[in-house]
C-alpha cells in the first residue's frame, strides 16, 4: 500500500508543479509521477528535509524540486523544437 501512496503523491506533486509553471509535462500521468519523484529527490538533496511529510515525501522541498525539474525539461524541449 505504501508504494501506491508513493506513486499517488509523486503524481500529485508533479501535476501541481506543472500547474504552478503553467507547463504541460510530457508523458501525461506517467510524466507527472516521474517529475514528482525525481523532483522530490532533487528538492531533498538541495534543500534538505523539512516541512510536512506525506508518504516519504517532504512536501515543500519536493514541490520546489519538481518545479525546477519541469522548468529545466520544458526549457530543453523548447530549445530542441527551435533547433529543428
Amino acid at each position: 500500500m505504501s508504494f501506491i501512496w508513493f506513486l499517488i503523491i509523486g503524481g500529485v506533486l508533479g501535476w501541481l508543479a506543472g500547474v504552478i509553471l503553467g507547463k504541460d509535462i510530457p508523458g501525461g500521468v506517467i510524466g507527472n509521477i516521474v517529475a514528482g519523484i525525481i523532483g522530490s529527490w532533487i528538492g531533498s538533496t538541495l534543500l534538505g528535509n523539512w516541512g510536512w511529510k506525506v508518504s516519504d515525501f517532504y512536501v515543500f522541498p519536493a514541490l520546489i524540486g519538481a518545479v525546477v525539474l519541469i522548468f529545466i525539461v520544458s526549457f530543453i524541449l523548447k530549445a530542441m523544437r527551435k533547433a529543428t
